[in-house]
């Protein structure tokens, strides 16, 4: 699975309070159920977090490495588009042939499909997808296997049926709430041309931020108890126009070669462009790296990889790797803390003539 080993999208959620002492029957009553009663409806489900076969949620399933691991599945059953077509088309030419006619009344064809999808659907495996979290209880974060918004909107309400705590998202406003008790509205617009042009887009100012700062200053952040960081952007690079109103093309993405220090790059800066993704590189030390595709309009990952780590056994090592997701959680509230405490403090002039100047004179190829 995901979280247990190789890369993973990742959302990461609040929790407005703890899990309740029976969270573990809760879920067990929203479990997925068996596949072999799996029907014409999709189901959504709670499956453990170690297959998603498992529909038993239990201490002995479902907690690994004292954290709640769990996956929502969803399963249906059907029959693929060519072969039901090709089913129905074989009953229409038995129809035309037993009728001497040259086609199939619509009603007829109809039936035909209906009597087809009945006698054949529940022939059919069931398909199954699922999302991944887990819940760090003694922190009231969730972590989400996806940077889908509408797929996270089934689970919040998933979980919240069975919990009656509702996850909430880490996203900007939410932030500035936290840090700051103060509203997205607060953070003044970032110009790394000089010109105030479309509407304040908080994230993508975040993250142009950061690679100024990445290229500047090496992307270095101390955080307390955690140690120093360092922070690099690489490609594929997204740039966009906070408005699409803005002329020419809105969006534009460079992929190959070295694209931070590409002419394109200096280009999408000068007519006004801001970062919307880009990868990134975090590092402390030597030895602890995360890199990730970030999101900025939506504050999520994908493609995130996470430490190698050094423990053996299963707990051990996935604990330790739900200890790299609150490490990399951190680092980036405070990668957000240090940006909006600069651009809203008297230092922002001095900020955007630095900002202006490196997007200005940066090497380019």
């Amino acid at each position: 699975m995901p979280f247990e080993s190789g890369s993973t999208a990742l959302m990461i959620c609040t929790l407005g309070e703890k899990l309740p002492d029976d969270f573990l029957e809760r879920l067990a009553k929203y479990s997925a159920g068996r596949l072999d009663d799996v029907k014409d409806e999709p189901t959504v489900g709670w499956v453990s977090g170690r297959h998603l076969l498992e529909s038993e949620i239990s201490e002995m399933t479902s907690i690994c490495g004292g954290h709640l691991y769990v996956n929502l599945r969803k399963a249906e059953r059907k029959i693929p588009s060519q072969l039901l077509k090709a089913i129905c088309r074989k009953e229409e030419l038995a129809y035309m042939q037993a009728n001497n006619m040259i086609t199939v009344p619509r009603a007829e064809r109809k039936r035909i499909k209906e009597d087809a999808i009945e006698r054949n659907l529940m022939k059919m495996p069931p398909t199954i997808s699922a999302t991944p979290i887990i819940v760090d209880r003694a922190l009231n974060v969730m972590y989400v296997g996806s940077a889908s918004l509408s797929g996270f909107d089934t689970i919040a309400a998933e979980f919240a049926r069975a919990m009656e705590i509702e996850p909430v998202p880490v996203t900007i406003p939410e932030l500035m709430v936290k840090l700051f008790r103060a509203s997205d509205v607060d953070l003044p617009r970032l110009s790394f041309n000089g010109r105030d042009e479309g509407e304040a887009v908080p994230g993508r100012d975040f993250l142009t931020w950061l690679w100024y700062h990445a290229e500047t200053n090496e992307g270095r952040l101390k955080i307390k108890d955690l140690g120093e960081f360092h922070l690099i952007i690489e490609g594929p690079l997204s740039f966009a126009f906070a408005s699409d109103e803005a002329r020419g093309a809105t969006e534009s993405v460079l992929k190959k070669g070295c694209p931070q220090i590409s002419a394109e790059a200096k280009a999408a800066l000068a007519v006004g462009k801001k970062l919307k993704k880009a990868k990134i590189l975090l590092a402390r030390g030597d030895a602890e790296r995360w890199t990730f595709t970030f999101d900025a309009d939506n504050f999520t990952m994908t493609g995130l990889n996470l430490p190698e780590g050094e423990e053996m056994e299963l707990n051990a090592r996935f604990e330790e790797r739900v200890t790299f997701l609150h490490t990399l959680h951190v680092a980036l509230e405070e990668y957000f803390r240090l940006f909006a405490t600069t651009v809203m403090g008297s230092e922002r002039p001095a900020l955007e003539k630095d900002i202006r100047k490196w997007a200005e004179e940066r090497e380019s190829l």
